[in-house]
């Protein structure tokens, strides 16, 4: 992985123009607008270089967006500009975008979210300027189970991913205990996010369930370094062991999506051991992939999240009280 900046480029395309292209993907021809336009400014890589990497990541990340539904963070002008979620698919997608219509939870009204399905649509996604996409972790085709448990570890500064790592390996050793394997991929942002493939009947009750008890216990035996609450003013040095993504209206960010940082970073599969090479070295920088490295990391390792999707595993009972 290279901790380098990009060089940057000449900044006279930052605004971009009113260019379009044409690609063909499978039987779909999408015209892409303004390619050149920059909208990373640190390094120069613009929106037809986003959309390249989502091209030529499409292979293992499509399986992954496949039937889930999709809430877009949208950055029309780049990195620096505005941004919005969309969850509700625009209204001028093409009539070969599917949807998928969700209970909003706070007042009964549908939400008609874009579904993840095949190359052309994760293009068509991106081509908006959607430089993140977030998922639910049920599929559209059964709402309300999970196929997953996940975990958001996010460091408030001045803890960074070091501290993240830290307290992944012991989570790892607890899921181990009882008999559950855990993969871990980098935000693409300052945290870590850590799975626990199920694939099985199971419900967002029994997962967070799981996920809040074992949280708690954290913060309960590490008090200086973990927390479990939202709350801003109490995690200063500490990592928030977010439990709580596990509900059926909450959203991650994709394996494999870019995210709005000051480089093209990208939420990356990571194995255990540059998990546990970034704790003892204490270097933030070892698990920070810019698009490139994660082009080259592929290639090099394939789909290190494959077994997200593939492998079948079932949640312990909690002890009741």
């Amino acid at each position: 992985m290279s901790a380098k900046k990009p060089a940057s480029r000449s900044k006279k395309h930052a605004g971009g123009g009113a260019k379009k292209s044409d690609v063909k993907i499978g039987r779909r021809t999408l015209t892409l607008s303004n390619p050149d336009k920059i909208y990373w400014p640190e390094s120069g890589f613009t929106k037809g270089e986003m959309i390249a990497y989502y091209r030529t990541l499409a292979p293992a990340m499509v399986p992954h967006l496949r039937n889930r539904a999709v809430t877009l963070k949208r950055y029309p002008e780049g990195v620096d500009g505005f941004s919005f979620f969309e969850k509700n698919c625009p209204k001028h997608r093409p009539d070969w975008i599917r949807t998928v219509g969700v209970d909003r939870k706070k007042d009964g009204k549908t939400v008609n979210y874009c579904v993840g399905w095949d190359e052309a649509t994760l293009v068509w996604m991106a081509n908006l300027g959607s430089i993140e996409l977030h998922i639910s972790l049920s599929r559209a085709s059964n709402l309300m189970r999970p196929t997953a448990m996940v975990y958001d570890l996010d460091p408030g500064a001045p803890a960074s991913i070091v501290e993240c790592c830290e307290l992944a390996l012991e989570l790892k050793k607890r899921f181990t205990k009882l008999g559950l394997e855990m993969f871990p991929k980098t935000s693409g942002s300052k945290g870590l996010h850590l799975y626990v493939p199920l694939n099985t009947a199971v419900t967002f009750q029994q997962t967070g369930g799981l996920a809040h008890a074992v949280a708690l216990e954290l913060e309960d035996e590490m008090p200086d370094v973990v927390v479990s609450t939202q709350k801003k003013t109490e995690r200063e040095g500490k990592v928030l062991i977010d439990w709580s993504q596990n509900g059926p209206h909450k959203t991650t960010v994709a394996v494999y999506s870019m995210r709005a940082r000051e480089l093209p970073t990208c939420s990356t599969p990571v194995t255990w051991r540059e998990v546990s090479a970034c704790a003892k070295k204490g270097d933030p920088d070892l698990l920070r992939f810019t698009a490139g490295d994660v082009v080259r990391r592929v290639k090099k390792k394939g789909d290190l999240f494959e077994p997200v999707l593939s492998l079948k595993q079932k949640l312990p009972k909690l002890p009741t009280t």
